[in-house]
């Protein structure tokens, strides 16, 4: 079966109707309306996949993802027309160009923790870019991968658009044929195989991972604002949220007055039981949730750490000054525990987390511009923020992808548009003019000849 959907999709590739930008635009209008269309049946899904608040889906799943089409839309025009770019004197007379070319057909493999979203924004741009495109959401969240499936059907073409749904069986089938562009969010191992898949073919890659995240507070702070800030982005969807902050590394002097801020806002988000508030996520599933659950053995609990097995709940919980090698700090959490360590010297700051990979974001609370810019020119990182964490992927005018470990290649807004673009040099040479100095026999000085470089 997926043998014959690549085929059926190479050859409507083929047939030019996807590189067309009003055919682009239609199908790119059809989806806005049907996610329109299908929101409220949106928010089902993913509260029954794991009880996402609704205010969380419609902010970051499904106007997310209709903020990207608007933005496309407008500017596909755009984006898809030859860009003129400056000529060199050695090609004179010529224009030069760069054409706007859609890879072919590709493959979209979305994961579980913004499953919507993950799955539909990559879509957009492969889309405006004018490929075809299969997507294989997370059989992880079952609600929500049926309904991108019958948003899909009911969009696209299937020789166009469509839904391949499985578990990893189904995965590693498609990973087994060629591609001519794979996009991937998940997991940095899962990734790797990915990349591994892809190499046979020499298939381009856009790998959007993850990574142990630090948020870095300095003396400097405004306490009860980082606090505030750092709680919600970090139990933002329970704490799976590829950007939350992993770890806390926090200047000894306010590390008390910080613990209290913590607890005080964890409080005023979720209530005194946070099991009964409305506001928050469940863990994805009882194999993530034994995961989570597991990594708290031995730690030192400063607040929260309450769980109910049978609705895959786990609090907001503060971790006391995680040792490296303890099952928590070993790598990405992925779930709504936040151990809290200190430090003294940026020295310590350097040391700790030179432990880990190059994470996929950074984040900084102080009023320091200097230990700000530091932090930022020190460090290797995807993205991150000063004085706010996970806000970084809100303005569609930045790149948004990861570094080393953490992911290759970036997406959102125009960048979105060029991950699934092969830019085609062109120059156009006219005939009136032919310059014979670079034609054999060379008769030009080799003094000469080097100066050709001002040429160019």
């Amino acid at each position: 079966m997926i043998k014959d959907i690549i085929q059926q999709q190479r050859s409507f590739f083929k047939t030019q109707q996807s590189k067309e930008v009003l055919f682009r635009k239609k199908a790119l209008k059809r989806l806005r309306q049907e996610i329109v269309n299908r929101e409220d049946d949106i928010c089902d899904a993913l509260y029954a996949d794991f009880k996402k608040p609704r205010f969380e889906t419609l902010a970051a799943e499904t106007q997310f993802v209709l903020a990207e089409l608007k933005h496309v839309l407008k500017n596909i025009d755009e984006w898809a027309s030859p860009e003129r770019v400056d000529s060199s004197w050695m090609n004179w007379p010529s224009a030069d160009f760069i054409y706007k070319e859609p890879y072919g057909s590709v493959l979209i493999i979305a994961p579980w923790n913004y499953p919507f979203q993950l799955a539909i924004a990559p879509l957009i741009g492969a889309i405006a870019a004018g490929n075809t495109a299969v997507v294989k959401p997370s059989e992880v969240t079952p609600n929500t991968a049926a309904i991108v499936s019958e948003i899909i059907n009911a969009v696209f073409d299937s020789r166009h658009v469509t839904v391949v749904e499985g578990g990893v069986e189904v995965s590693q089938q498609l990973l087994a044929e060629k591609w001519d562009a794979i996009f991937f969010t998940g997991s940095s191992n899962v990734g790797q195989i990915v990349y591994e898949s892809a190499a046979k073919h020499l298939t381009p890659v856009t790998l959007e991972l993850g990574g142990k995240n630090p948020c870095i507070v300095d003396e400097t702070a405004s306490i009860a604002l980082a606090a505030k800030r750092i709680v919600w982005g970090k139990f933002l969807n329970a704490g799976q949220t590829c950007i939350a902050t992993d770890y806390i590394l926090v200047h000894e002097n306010v590390k008390d007055k910080l613990i209290k801020a913590l607890e005080q806002s964890i409080t005023k988000c979720y209530g005194e039981n946070v099991e009964a508030s409305p506001d928050f996520a469940r863990i994805v599933n009882q194999k993530h949730f034994t995961r989570l659950k597991e990594m708290l053995d031995g730690e030192e609990k400063l607040f929260g750490g309450k769980h109910n097995v049978a609705d895959n709940f786990l609090a907001p919980t503060l971790v006391n000054e995680s040792k490296l090698d303890s099952k928590l700090m070993a790598g990405e959490i992925f779930g709504p525990i936040l151990p809290i360590i200190s430090y003294q010297t940026f020295e310590d700051i350097e040391q700790y987390i030179s432990n880990y990979e190059k994470p996929l974001a950074t984040y900084v609370f102080s009023t320091n511009k200097k230990f700000q810019k530091r932090i930022i020119t020190t460090f290797s990182f995807g993205g991150g923020a000063i004085n706010d964490t996970v806000i970084q992927i809100t303005n569609k005018r930045l790149p948004f992808g990861g570094v080393g470990q953490s992911g290759i290649g970036a997406y959102h807004g125009k960048e979105s548009f060029d991950v699934f673009s092969h830019q085609k040099a062109i120059i156009k040479k006219a005939n009136w003019f032919d310059a014979p100095l670079r034609y054999p026999p060379y008769n030009l000085s080799m003094k000469i000849v080097k100066k050709i470089k001002h040429l160019f």
